[in-house]
Formats: structure tokens, C-alpha cells, sequence
């Protein structure tokens, strides 16, 4: 299992784990990847082969970025059996069909089609968006580091600067500071508390760093 700590119908935060995961898997894994806000609904159930990798999913934008980075891909559109959950594809439809990939089934699970829902992360020069917030509170943005002392940050009711803190240790309890996180982006953290309980920002927000 990858990650069951992603907030509840959240896709953007999917999104962003499953794109920052993909490369330190082997080639050939098979992503069943359920965050799906429209279960049960006329959304399409898709199966997709792309870079050597399997990826099954509702078609709401949760594969798009993990997807979108290769030159080339094969979407399929998987078909709901007469008589799943309403509410639970991830039994129903989406492990089943993974299930059929790792057998060497992709051919088989529905008919090719050429377009696929988008979900971009929103970047624009040292502006960017909130991609998710972690169980500790930490503040994750798509933006990446530089190389700088200090930091800039406007999000949220939060306009000022910050000091940058190569790893926890290093800020002072309870300082809010910039850390370079595990996907290479720029995290606002609180030593030994959460981030987020003094910025209330969301996944989504927009965010400047300079």
C-alpha cells in the first residue's frame, strides 16, 4: 500500500502523492489509486498504461499528473459490471481490474480512448498552491527551493518573512519556517507543532514564496 492517509475526496493531494511516487516503483507496477469523490456517478473508471507502469482510477484527474510526464500513453475506459456499489468502485471495479493488469490482462479491460480528465497544479513564477497537508500539519506546496536563507511567504492570513531551516532540529520550538521537503518543495513547518492550526490554509490555496 502506498498512502491511506490522503484527506477524504481531496484528488489534488492524491494526485500529488501518486505523481511523486511513481519513479521508486519498478516498471511494470500496477497503481490502483481510489480518491473518488464521484463514485457511482457518470464519471469514467479508466485504466491507463504509461512510461512501463499500470494505473487504474476513476477518470477525475487523480492520474493526470502521474501520467501526463511520459511521451506516451494507452488509456482505456474500464466498463462498471451491472450491480457494483454505488459507492464503492474501489472493490467493485478498480481492484478488480488491477487485479487483471498484474495478469497480463491491460487489452482486456475496456475499449481505447483518447482523452483523459486534467489536473494541473497551479504554478506561476514563485507562485503556486497549497498540494497538501500532512498529519503533522506541515504545509506542502508544488514550489521549489532556492538558495536562500530566508523566505518571502504570503498565504493565508500569513505575510512575511521566514527563515529556512535545512531540517527540523535546526528551527527553534515553535518557529515557523521554510524546510525543503521528500519531494523536493517548499514546506512551511512549526518545530514539534502543526503549520496549519496558525496559517487555516487548505489544499488548493494559492501561495507565494520569493
Amino acid at each position: 500500500d502506498l498512502c491511506h492517509e490522503i484527506s477524504p475526496q481531496c484528488v489534488v493531494e492524491g494526485a500529488w502523492i501518486l505523481s511523486n511516487s511513481v519513479r521508486y516503483f519498478p516498471a511494470g507496477a500496477v497503481f490502483c489509486c481510489v480518491v473518488d469523490p464521484g463514485v457511482g456517478t457518470q464519471r469514467r473508471a479508466l485504466a491507463v498504461k504509461a512510461g512501463g507502469y499500470y494505473f487504474v482510477g476513476p477518470d477525475n484527474g487523480l492520474l493526470w499528473a502521474a501520467v501526463s510526464g511520459f511521451e506516451a500513453m494507452e488509456v482505456r475506459e474500464i466498463e462498471v459490471p451491472a450491480g457494483a456499489s454505488k459507492t464503492f468502485h474501489g472493490r467493485d471495479v478498480f481492484a478488480r481490474v488491477a487485479a487483471r493488469i498484474e495478469n497480463g490482462g491491460f487489452e482486456a479491460v475496456g475499449q481505447p480512448v483518447e482523452a483523459m480528465t486534467k489536473l494541473e497544479f497551479y504554478r506561476d513564477g514563485r507562485e503556486g498552491m497549497v498540494v497538501r497537508i500532512d498529519r503533522f500539519g506541515n504545509v506542502v506546496t508544488n514550489l521549489p527551493a532556492s538558495d536562500q536563507d530566508q523566505y518571502r511567504v504570503t498565504v493565508g492570513p500569513h505575510d512575511g518573512m521566514l527563515n529556512f531551516r535545512e531540517t527540523y532540529d535546526a528551527a527553534r520550538d515553535g518557529e515557523l519556517f521554510v524546510i525543503e521537503g521528500s519531494c523536493k518543495t517548499l514546506e512551511l513547518s512549526v518545530k514539534n507543532d502543526s503549520a496549519n492550526d496558525a496559517l487555516k490554509v487548505a489544499v488548493g490555496e494559492r501561495i507565494q514564496i520569493t
